[in-house]
């Protein structure tokens, strides 16, 4: 790969490759063996969208592989608005050895891939959270779950977090079930990709249908950024679809709990849930940091 904009551009071996490549460089990080494959390259990190966990694990992973990041806020550069974004990304390519970019529109990473010469890495977009559903398949790869056997419950909306997690699920084998309520189910266009792809995949608007005998129960936030004027619309349709105890008791016994952060605590999840013994979601933090260190050490593996 020369970029790395969706879960879908992973086949089944590079995936499982990526966590073991995570995994090496987890250890290496706790016993002081630090690889440096970008001794001297400098990354630019775009950022349309502010962001603790992307900003600082893409931070600290690049200074830990070695090199350098440069970030750009949002008004900094105006894409699309002060600089056409293939006039960025040529401009950034002269400059940068790689760019991560954290967008609003997913047409904008897919134009600074389509004009840049250097690796583009999604962060974030509209469309995709590919490098979310890499730390988040890690996480359950590392506690040795089965990827091809794991019954995941999507549960509340039908978002870019859960398109890759579809996604990256059907590369995997693993079965997927959503529930969201029906004016927020995730787009026919994905759901035909998963199902094409050969995807394990069950849509319905029941939270229970979906949780019961899962051994994972993933959620997010109902109102994510630049939808805020939608909150209250948004907080009474999702309203039966919070993580809860109740809601847990359909589960596997001891079914993990999973959330990709920041939570509207008392909202899509309890406060009891979030921080109680099921919960994985410090693990998946702390794995967006081995994770997309092992994307960027792949891509630049692959250019060598």
């Amino acid at each position: 790969m020369k970029h790395f904009l969706s879960a879908g551009d992973l086949t089944r071996d590079r995936a499982l490759g990526l966590f073991r490549l995570a995994a090496e460089l987890k250890q290496g990080l706790k016993s002081g063996q630090r690889p440096t494959p970008l001794a001297g390259r400098t990354f630019a990190l775009i950022f349309e969208k502010p962001s603790l966990r992307t900003r600082v694990s893409f931070e600290v992973g690049v200074n830990q592989l070695g090199g350098s990041a440069v970030y750009l806020s949002g008004p900094e550069i105006g894409l699309g608005t002060r600089e056409p974004v293939p006039d960025v990304a040529r401009n950034l390519s002269r400059f940068v050895d790689g760019i991560v970019a954290r967008v609003f529109d997913h047409a904008t990473v897919e134009g600074l891939a389509k004009h840049a010469s250097i690796p583009v890495i999604n962060a974030l977009s509209d469309f995709e959270h590919p490098c979310q559903a890499v730390a988040d398949y890690l996480t359950l790869w590392e506690r040795g779950i089965d990827l091809g056997k794991v019954k995941i419950a999507w549960v509340g909306d039908g978002n870019n977090v859960c398109n890759s997690l579809m996604l990256l699920g059907a590369v995997l084998g693993a079965e997927m079930r959503v529930a969201c309520p029906p004016e927020y189910q995730p787009e026919p266009r994905v759901l035909a990709d998963v199902r094409k792809r050969g995807g394990r995949l069950t849509v319905t608007t029941e939270p229970d249908e979906a949780v019961r005998g899962a051994d994972v129960i993933y959620t997010d936030v109902w109102t994510s950024m630049g939808q805020e004027a939608e909150r209250e619309k948004r907080s009474e349709a999702f309203a039966r679809y919070q993580i809860n105890p109740s809601l847990l008791n359909f589960a596997r016994s001891g079914a993990l709990v999973m959330h990709c952060l920041p939570a509207h605590r008392g909202e899509e999840i309890t406060d009891e849930v979030l921080d109680g013994p099921q919960s994985v979601v410090l693990d998946q933090s702390e794995n967006r940091l081995h994770a997309q260190k092992a994307i960027i050490h792949s891509l630049f593996e692959a250019l060598s």
